[in-house]
């Protein structure tokens, strides 16, 4: 029997609850639906959140509480998930979140359709971006970054791996990881490959947001 999955959703918008009790099938998912304590300030008091596979964070509210209550996920749950929901998202409402360590971003208009794959991808460890949001969210830790090297304190990975990892992280072809360790590109993209298998992602993009929302402390 498949284990249902936990969804805690914190609504803002006076619709966002009833289009998930309508949306969720209940042989798949568990929803309990929280209104968080706002205090002074827009602060979220989070240490009576309770535990779930996913949180669901509707973004309708103002952008501090928002982002206190998220905040707040992860600090009582630092390997919590968690997906947004908003009218729209571009550059300012979503690099926020996503560097608070959000893994899902929803529009109200592609919930109906999407939320439940959503769920699902983001609670077995994957994203649920745009592309090119993701692409350009990339670029911005790319280039925020400069010239400074990741720090490559794991013991699960080989010396040859961390040395790929740390190119890799600066978003650079195969070719010039190849080129700039003097191998093989084919011996590179092997590299590559072995990398993005034992962090559990599919693309180069997801790697970069995963190591930079998770950098494992240096050796």
């Amino acid at each position: 029997m498949v284990r249902r999955l936990a969804v805690c959703l914190f609504p803002s918008h006076p619709l966002v609850s009833s289009e998930f009790d309508q949306r969720l099938d209940p042989a798949r998912f568990v929803l309990q639906t929280v209104r968080p304590e706002v205090g002074p300030g827009g602060t979220v008091d989070s240490s009576r959140l309770p535990e779930a596979d996913v949180y669901v964070v509707d973004t309708h509210a103002p952008r501090p509480v928002t982002e206190s209550l998220v905040a707040g996920i992860f600090a009582r749950f630092p390997q919590a998930r968690v997906i947004t929901l908003a009218d729209e998202f571009g550059e300012t409402n979503a690099f926020p979140l996503l560097r608070l360590g959000a893994k899902g971003l929803v529009t109200y208009a592609q919930a109906p359709g999407q939320i439940a794959q959503a769920l699902e991808a983001v609670a077995n460890g994957g994203y649920w971006v745009p592309r090119p949001l993701l692409s350009r969210f990339v670029d911005s830790i790319i280039s925020g970054l400069g010239s400074r090297q990741f720090a490559t304190g794991t013991t699960q990975l080989s010396k040859r791996e961390k040395e790929v990892l740390d190119l890799l992280l600066e978003n650079i072809s195969n070719k010039e990881i190849a080129q700039r360790l003097h191998i093989s590109e084919r011996t590179a993209k092997f590299h590559v490959s072995n990398l993005l298998a034992k962090f559990s992602v599919r693309r180069r993009a997801d790697l970069i947001v995963l190591w930079f929302q998770n950098p494992p402390a240096a050796s």
